[in-house]
């Protein structure tokens, strides 16, 4: 990774929600390395309260998730004025046009299948989040 690159994600504050402890961890070690400031949550829930504490400048969140899917939280974070600005990436490890649609629909900027690799989640952040 460029010194440049890394001092442009640096201090980024990432929030990843997934209920997969393998998924959260991959994704938190691999943004943290980068210089971001990673957060982490294990369902909608547990995100909503994550993202009016941090006010995460981009939002990972998986799409299969118990109490409150990822389409769901998307679209409580979008319809929320101080939020709706804030870039959120679903992640799924299915890869069809509906999912991918249904994510557009609920607000999401783009749609990243896993496993996902360490360029398609820096890739994602520097596409979305300007500083």
């Amino acid at each position: 990774m460029a010194a440049a690159q890394q001092r442009e994600l640096q201090g980024l504050k990432v929030l990843v929600i997934d209920d997969s402890k393998t998924i959260r961890r991959t994704a938190e070690t691999l943004l943290t390395k980068e210089g971001c400031e990673v957060f982490t949550a294990v369902d909608g829930f547990d995100a909503l309260s994550k993202v009016a504490d941090h006010h995460p400048d981009i939002v990972f969140v998986d799409i299969m998730m118990p109490r409150l899917d990822g389409y769901q939280t998307c679209s409580l974070i979008k319809h929320n004025k101080l939020f709706k600005s804030t870039p959120v990436i679903m992640l799924s490890s299915k890869d069809g046009l509906f999912d991918r649609a249904r994510g557009r629909i609920v607000g999401s900027e783009q749609y990243l299948t896993k496993p996902f690799t360490k360029d398609e989640l820096l890739g994602a952040i520097q596409r979305h989040v300007s500083r």
